[in-house]
């Protein structure tokens, strides 16, 4: 009797035992896990906030020298980046154009021009012996009256008369000189309109090449034409400028263009230097353009200058049109309550996070000012020393137990 009451008790104890762990099991089941996040502290520090894009580098002044006249520009050896000195330095050295070649019909009418101009001459050469002529008789006439007109011989009328016709023939001599300079000018003309290529030849050595020389003190920037040969009057030969003097250009999009204000800091990156370069805005251009983005996507752009500020000396290797990155500032703050920007997300209007309270996950909503691509200036909401948690997923709600990854 009694083993069989104790058998019934071991059973019970057992069965009881079995529903005990069965219900354990179940409750373990249908507890949640914690679920494994990522979070960061809020702490205070310097929140910038820029307007990013790429930029180039320019000259400010670039110089374009073209030629002065139509002629044959000899080749020109200097190359680019080889230095240049006002008014010194020179570039190119120009030979007058041949005469252009004179077709059947214009060639005849330059012959029959020439042999018109030998006549004129022959017939001004004539008129100018005549009025000669006509000078020594008067004259003669003159000293003969001289000693008679003294002698009461011939009135002083008739000596005065004399002196008029001298005067009169030395006026006529003068103006058959002058037709006659004339007349020869004429024809060194029409003698200038048959000459040939073959006879300019032998004169190219002997004539003086036009030099041009630098108008400034700085380097080559680009050689546009190399080779000798005939360019016309104002065919760009070369582009100068002073590396002294550089800038950067950017274009933003006209909706950032207007919340930079002139004398604004950037930061310049990407160019090629293991140190970040410091700026200056110049200038914000007034007006705007049309350009198509790499989407085909048609936007209104602005061109904004940016001075160098850091030295000379750490960017020396720019060159005209070299590519760098831009961050203009448009706020600053060394003092901002930062949370990151992968913690927030939108409830309705407002911004929410979700902070760690005791491995527990709190919602919280709350107020933000200015912010970046990573992090946002907190107004109100958070307090410094407090853990977000970074991507909130949708496993992430009010209340649900959490397990710490990474503290970042």
């Amino acid at each position: 009797m009694n083993i069989l009451k104790s058998n019934i008790s071991r059973r019970k104890i057992f069965i009881s035992s079995l529903i005990g762990f069965i219900i354990f099991i179940i409750i373990y089941l249908l507890t949640p896990s914690p679920v494994s996040v990522d979070i960061s502290r809020i702490s205070k520090g310097e929140l910038l906030v820029t307007i990013d894009d790429e930029g180039k580098t320019q000259l400010k002044d670039v110089y374009t020298v073209s030629a002065p006249v139509a002629g044959q520009v000899r080749r020109i050896d200097i190359e680019a980046g080889d230095p240049v000195i006002a008014n010194s330095t020179v570039l190119a050295l120009f030979q007058p154009n041949d005469p252009a070649m004179l077709d059947l019909r214009s060639r005849s009418e330059a012959e029959a021009s020439l042999k018109a101009a030998m006549a004129a001459v022959e017939l001004a050469e004539a008129e100018q012996s005549r009025a000669q002529a006509q000078l020594e008789f008067s004259q003669t006439e003159l000293n003969r009256g001289i000693p008679l007109a003294k002698k009461g011989t011939i009135s002083k009328a008739t000596l005065d008369q004399r002196e008029l016709t001298v005067k009169t023939s030395r006026a006529q001599l003068s103006q058959a000189n002058a037709n006659l300079n004339k007349i020869r000018a004429d024809l060194e003309f029409a003698n200038a309109r048959l000459i040939t290529v073959n006879q300019t030849d032998d004169r190219k050595l002997d004539q003086e090449l036009i030099p041009v020389k630098s108008p400034i003190s700085g380097i080559i920037i680009r050689v546009i034409q190399e080779s000798e040969g005939v360019v016309s009057a104002g065919t760009p030969l070369l582009e100068l400028g002073d590396p002294k003097k550089m800038e950067i250009i950017t274009d933003l999009l006209s909706s950032d263009a207007v919340k930079i204000e002139k004398n604004s800091k950037v930061i310049i990156e990407d160019w090629g230097g293991t140190e970040s370069l410091l700026g200056s805005v110049r200038l914000i251009e007034p007006f705007g353009f049309t350009k198509f983005s790499a989407l085909g996507i048609e936007e209104q752009r602005v061109n904004v200058l940016i001075d160098f500020v850091s030295n000379q000396s750490k960017w020396i290797g720019l060159g005209h049109g070299y590519r760098v990155d831009t961050k203009i500032i448009i706020y600053e703050n060394f003092e901002a309550l930062k949370v990151p920007i992968s913690a927030l997300f939108r409830m309705g209007d407002d911004w929410a996070v979700f902070i760690n309270d005791r491995n527990k996950a709190k919602l919280k909503k709350i107020i933000i000012g200015n912010k970046n691509s990573l992090e946002a200036e907190v107004i109100s909401g958070l307090i410094e020393g407090e853990e977000v948690i970074l991507h909130p997923s949708n496993s992430i709600s009010n209340n649900v137990s959490i397990n710490v990854r990474q503290i970042l």
